[in-house]
């Protein structure tokens, strides 16, 4: 018993010495211990560490061979001892003397011997299993899937549920219904509405005029007998202001104006709500315009407001339905590209209704263009591609309030940063900014990035696309996916590879790639979020413009495009200002008399932008 126990004490202090000892010879996959070396953690998987140290003592102290773990178990395991398990004397000698560089004696004094050990190189059994199995295409697509999926879902709201769910079925041919027995709407998953009801909770904290507006006006219900159809971008902003318009009295149907920038949660809660929403993010072209249809057309109910964003809704109206502009009181349209398809029909002779060009107001310009585009630039970057700004060397085409957001930013960052633009005054403005000025084809073999936002067509074309350096990243910040020839790159010639969420790499046959960010489509609404904040200010002179609109009197406004009255724009700016604890100075009569301004303003003219 007593030379048990001396031995057992020898044992541990052997331990002890040998790990403190660099390992020379380490033990080949088959020797290692499959249960009492692994420490699972607290989710019940185990973890593995690459320390030649604390495999030395684990090797020491467990000479006794186990089982080998099996495949999926722990699969390189945690080489630390365990006390519980620690051999006794009796069971010392190993059984393979090849096995872990030799044999371990016991003593007739107690003590431990052990033999010379043979150099082996280690190599666990799970990696021969796994790892030298090359996967098939479709296993290298299902892993990139994978992947993306959960680097978004970890990183936005966006896409916390959207790219997470399973479910395959296109929502088209799903019969869903809202807890109280609705099913006008057609979402991603209706189960997801609790979720989509926090997201829009925190962004009502950040929308403070909207709410001011709902308060205020919730009373006299300037919208009500409005029904307003919709066509925006639907997230927990977009939320905020449908429920807004709803609580002023009118009624709303909504479908997405982006095939990629719809937060599924969002919607579920929009349509557990009693909204009829037609949207979920990811997709078709088909599907695009099947959603857009349902929100039009549709039996006992016919819009008398549109708000759109893109024009896409008007034209479908136009196109399919064109006897409905006899009951339409007005168009209120947030985007370039919306405002220059409008602009197109009054200039034919098309336009049958009065519209409103909130695109070009002083609140939307200077405040969502410049600052929403100056924060999110970044983050629709750094999320899909990870990349350090940091001296890289970008170009931006365009240099409007969506492109100085961008410019500006990417300094700040490091970056080196080159301007495409047209017009001669903005070209200047870059100038004097501090950034060089030039044609696209003089630096598209050294740039690093290439950023678009002129709401143009042919913006980026193939002949650009093909002599881009092997690596750059293209993507597009203005609202239409016209600005990259996208279409050109469908060739047999060309293999697209997804490899996350919203990006492609896109190879040439020599091996060159360029990574094409949501296939060219709006970056950051496509990719990441944007600021809440910035985005109230939009919806609100959205909602003054669809009040505006359907309460004037007839014969105020024709057949045209209108610009929101400044007097709107100040109101809209006003609203914001309590948030910053901001104190405004008042003019007096004497100041106000020499300036030939109204105390109250307007402070400036209605040309002013």
């Amino acid at each position: 018993k007593r030379l048990c126990e001396t031995a057992a004490m020898s044992v541990q202090v052997v331990a002890a010495k040998m790990a403190e000892v660099e390992l020379k010879d380490v033990p080949t996959g088959k020797d290692l211990p499959a249960e009492s070396p692994v420490t699972p953690t607290s989710d019940g998987k185990n973890l593995a560490r690459n320390d030649p140290h604390e495999a030395g003592s684990s090797a020491a102290a467990s000479p006794t061979a186990e089982p080998p773990a099996k495949a999926g178990e722990g699969s390189l395991g945690l080489l630390t001892p365990n006390p519980a398990k620690m051999p006794q004397a009796s069971a010392m000698k190993r059984l393979d003397p090849q096995q872990n560089g030799g044999e371990a004696f016991v003593n007739r004094d107690g003590t431990v011997a052990e033999a010379p050990r043979m150099k082996k190189q280690i190599q666990f059994a799970d990696q021969k299993q796994e790892f030298n199995k090359r996967p098939s295409k479709i296993g290298r697509r299902s892993l990139s899937r994978s992947i993306s999926q959960s680097s978004t879902d970890s990183y936005s709201s966006a896409a916390s549920y959207t790219d997470s769910s399973d479910d395959e079925t296109s929502p088209r041919d799903k019969q869903q219904k809202n807890s109280k027995g609705n099913g006008d709407f057609c979402i991603k998953n209706i189960k997801q509405a609790d979720f989509g009801r926090r997201e829009i909770e925190i962004a009502e904290q950040e929308m403070p005029a909207l709410m001011a507006l709902r308060k205020r006006a919730q009373g006299e219900k300037p919208l009500a007998g409005a029904k307003v159809v919709g066509c925006t971008h639907i997230t927990a902003q977009t939320a905020v202001l449908m429920e807004t318009l709803s609580a002023l009295g009118a009624q709303c149907r909504w479908a997405a104006c982006n095939i990629y920038s719809t937060q599924n949660e969002v919607a579920a809660a929009l349509a557990e709500g009693g909204f009829s929403v037609f949207a979920w993010k990811g997709e078709s072209e088909d599907d695009f315009w099947w959603c857009i249809d349902r929100c039009v057309n549709v039996e006992g109910w016919q819009p008398n407001m549109i708000l759109d964003d893109g024009g896409d809704l008007t034209h479908w109206i136009y196109k399919k339905y064109p006897n409905m502009f006899k009951k339409i009181k007005g168009i209120v349209e947030e985007s370039v590209t919306g405002v220059h398809r409008l602009y197109q029909l009054s200039k034919a002779g098309k336009l049958c209704v009065p519209a409103m060009n909130v695109n070009d107001s002083v609140t939307k310009q200077k405040f969502d263009n410049l600052y929403c585009c100056r924060e999110s630039i970044l983050d629709g970057l750094k999320r899909t591609t990870d990349v350090m700004f940091g001296g890289k060397q970008v170009v931006v085409c365009g240099y409007g309030e969506v492109g100085k957001g961008c410019c500006a930013a990417l300094k700040a960052m490091g970056s080196i940063v080159y301007v495409t633009e047209i017009d001669p005054i903005c070209a200047l403005q870059a100038c004097m900014d501090g950034f060089r000025l030039v044609k696209l084809n003089e630096v598209i073999r050294q740039v690093d990035i290439v950023i678009t936002c002129t709401g143009n067509k042919n913006v980026v074309v193939r002949e650009y696309l093909d002599r881009m350096k092997n690596g750059c990243i293209v993507c597009n910040m203005g609202h239409s996916n016209t600005e990259i020839d996208v279409a050109s790159l469908r060739t047999p010639e060309l293999t697209w590879e997804r490899v996350r969420s919203q990006v492609d790499h896109v190879i040439w046959p020599d091996g060159k790639r360029i990574v094409l960010l949501a296939e060219g489509r709006l970056l950051n609404l496509s990719c990441s979020t944007v600021p809440t904040f910035v985005l109230s200010i939009t919806a609100t002179t959205q909602a003054l413009a669809l009040i505006e609109l359907y309460n004037a009197p007839e014969g105020r406004y024709k057949q045209d495009v209108y610009l929101l009255p400044k007097k709107m724009d100040e109101y809209v700016a006003s609203l914001h200002l309590p948030t910053f604890d901001a104190h405004l100075t008042e003019l007096t009569d004497e100041q106000a008399k020499y300036l030939g301004l109204n105390k109250n303003g307007p402070f400036k003219p209605n040309y002013y932008r």
